[in-house]
C-alpha cells in the first residue's frame, strides 16, 4: 500500500513537471533521494523514472488529437479519407528534431545515467537554465515573432530545436520542454508555438525512450511493479491534462521569467542540501 501511495506521489510530480519547464527528471530524481520505493526490484526505478512519462504524453494526445492525427474521415455521401498535408509536414520536422537525442539517448543511455544523473548535476542544471530563461526572456522583450504558427516552422528551425532537446537528454536537470522553450524563443519562435510543438515532440521521444527501458529492464514485472507503474501513469495522465491546459491560459499573458525564478530558487536549496548532508 505505501508503494501505491508514493506511485501516486510520483505521478503527481511527473504530471507537473513534465510540461512545465522545470525539469521532470530532475524533480523525480530529488524526490527519489528521499522517498524510495520499498516492495519493488532492483532497477525499477530506473525504468519507471522514464515510463511513467507515458502517461503525461497521452494526454497531449487526447487533448491535441485534431492537431496531431493527420488523417481526416468525413461521411457526407460515402465514407472519405482526407490528409492533411500541413500535419504529415509537421511529423516530419518533428522526427529531425528528435534525431540528435535518439542517437545519443541508444548510444549512451547507460553512460549518461551512471555519471550525470545525481543531484549535483541537477541542481547545476536547473540554475544554468533557470539564469538562460530569465535572459532569454529580457532579451526577446519588444522583439516580434518570425514563426506564429506550426505551419511556419521550418526544418532547419526544428533541427536546431532538436539540438537544444539533446541537451535536456545528455544533462538531467535542464528540463526537455525547457531547453526546446529557450532553443525556439532565441530563434524567434512564439511562446504558444514553441510550447506546442515541444508537446509534440515529446510524443516520439517519450515513446522511444520508454520502450528502451522496458527492453532493458525485461519486462519482468511483479504483480506490485504493475500497479505502481500504472497508478503513477495515470496519476501523470489526469494532472497532466490540467497543466497543460493552464500552461498555454498562462503564456498568453506572462513570460516564462518565473520558471527561471524557481529553478534558480530550488537548485540553489538542492545544492545546498547535498553540499551540506
Amino acid at each position: 500500500m505505501l508503494d501505491i501511495l508514493i506511485a501516486i506521489l510520483f505521478g503527481l510530480v511527473e504530471g507537473i513537471t513534465e510540461w512545465l519547464p522545470v525539469s521532470s527528471t530532475g524533480h523525480m530524481i530529488l524526490l527519489e533521494e528521499f522517498i524510495k520505493f520499498e516492495g519493488v526490484s532492483e532497477g525499477f526505478f530506473s525504468m519507471f523514472d522514464v515510463v511513467i512519462q507515458l502517461g503525461a504524453i497521452m494526454a497531449v494526445v487526447v487533448l491535441y488529437w485534431n492537431k496531431i492525427f493527420p488523417f481526416k474521415i468525413t461521411k457526407k455521401h460515402a465514407v472519405k479519407v482526407e490528409i492533411d498535408r500541413d500535419i504529415f509536414s509537421m511529423w516530419f520536422k518533428i522526427l529531425v528534431a528528435c534525431v540528435p537525442a535518439a542517437i545519443v539517448g541508444v548510444l549512451f543511455d547507460d553512460i549518461l545515467e551512471k555519471y550525470l544523473y545525481n543531484g549535483y548535476v541537477v541542481a547545476a542544471m536547473l540554475v544554468l537554465f533557470g539564469v538562460a530563461f530569465i535572459l532569454v526572456e529580457n532579451w526577446n522583450k519588444g522583439r516580434t515573432y518570425k514563426v506564429n504558427t506550426l505551419a511556419e516552422l521550418t526544418y532547419q528551425t526544428a533541427a536546431i530545436i532538436g539540438v537544444f532537446q539533446l541537451i535536456a537528454a545528455i544533462f538531467p536537470g535542464t528540463s526537455r520542454s525547457g531547453a526546446t522553450i529557450v532553443g525556439a524563443l532565441l530563434i524567434g519562435v512564439s511562446r504558444t508555438v514553441a510550447a506546442e510543438f515541444t508537446f509534440f515532440l515529446a510524443i516520439p521521444v517519450m515513446f522511444g525512450a520508454s520502450l528502451l527501458k522496458l527492453v532493458k529492464f525485461g519486462f519482468a514485472f511483479t504483480g506490485l511493479e504493475l500497479a505502481v507503474l500504472f497508478v503513477g501513469m495515470a496519476v501523470a495522465f489526469v494532472v497532466s491534462m490540467v497543466v497543460i491546459k493552464f500552461l498555454m491560459a498562462y503564456i498568453k499573458r506572462h513570460d516564462f521569467k518565473v520558471f527561471g525564478w524557481y529553478r534558480i530558487i530550488l537548485g540553489t536549496i538542492v545544492l545546498a542540501y547535498f553540499l551540506i548532508f
